[in-house]
């Protein structure tokens, strides 16, 4: 990732906004942009958006069983079928 491409001052996205927001949809580069010198925003494109909050969501799943593991809160594969097939039998009920 080049900085000085994704990284831009506000009055740069004042000026250029059509332009930045063209840019962020088409390259799905994110844009950084800055506030006195200090990183205040980001700017990237709705797909690129939405495939971040993807990651996100499979990153919390992936968080939540690490900790079930580590508090104990584990049964055997074959127990985890039995449930998941009870429940479906009787949702189809």
């Amino acid at each position: 990732m080049n900085l000085k491409e994704t990284v831009k001052p506000i009055t740069y996205l004042k000026n250029n906004a059509a332009e930045v927001i063209r840019d962020a949809s088409v390259s799905g580069r994110p844009l950084l942009v800055t506030q006195n010198g200090e990183a205040k925003a980001i700017i990237m494109g709705v797909e690129q958006y939405q495939e971040w909050r993807r990651m996100l969501a499979l990153l919390k799943l992936i968080a939540q069983g690490e900790a079930d593991i580590a508090a104990g809160r584990i049964a055997p594969q074959s127990e985890g079928f039995e449930r998941a097939s009870k429940a479906v039998r009787t949702v189809r009920e």
